[in-house]
């Protein structure tokens, strides 16, 4: 039984936030501006899965336990899964799939220019994330995956800029993607010293 939600509970526990926001809907508890709840819901989940995905890695060396990057590779899916349903509504609910207004609002607001490249640089790590493409890319598997750093520093990006009166969220999504990315170049630099 242990091992049984060691090996899917993970998964089940990614899927909630999709059985919130689907419940939501049904029962018409999106508030007074559905559109803005969802956007804000699915953007919310793809980032906070994204810190999550990164926080594997210190856990892995903190606890010494190989179970955290098991759960890499999933949680990566899962932020990109719930930045394409970020994206979809931001097309569907408020551009309408006109591809002149997405050019424009590319051009003109930068906190959506940043989203995108989140999602850009995702999209290339969720279509090489199996093992199949791991073997084939061999070392060039792992430079292409380090685009998550980029891909982070894009997501602190598009939450500051879009906040407006309070930055207090957007700051703290920040701190924590920022915390993660300097133990990251800590380690490096670490193992670099002890190379030499």
């Amino acid at each position: 039984m242990k091992n049984l939600l060691l090996r899917h509970g993970p998964f089940a526990l990614c899927l909630l936030p999709l059985l919130a926001i689907l419940l939501a809907i049904a029962t018409d508890a999106l508030g007074p501006d559905p559109a803005e709840r969802l956007m804000h819901m699915t953007g919310e989940w793809a980032a906070r899965i994204l810190i999550l995905c990164l926080l594997m890695s210190p856990l892995r060396q903190w606890t010494g336990n190989p179970f955290w990057l098991q759960q890499r590779r999933m949680l990566g899916l899962f932020a990109f899964f719930y930045a394409c349903l970020h994206l979809l509504v931001f097309l569907q609910l408020f551009l309408g799939w006109s591809w002149a207004r997405v050019a424009e609002e590319l051009a003109e607001r930068p906190y959506i220019t940043a989203g995108f490249l989140a999602w850009f640089v995702m999209l290339p790590m969720a279509v090489t994330s199996t093992r199949a493409m791991q073997r084939r890319l061999g070392r060039n598997w792992v430079r292409l995956h380090r685009l998550i750093y980029l891909a982070a520093v894009a997501v602190s990006l598009h939450i500051l800029w879009q906040a407006r009166s309070d930055i207090g969220e957007a700051l703290l999504y920040g701190l924590l993607f920022g915390t993660l990315l300097v133990w990251r170049l800590w380690r490096r630099a670490h193992r670099q010293r002890s190379l030499a």
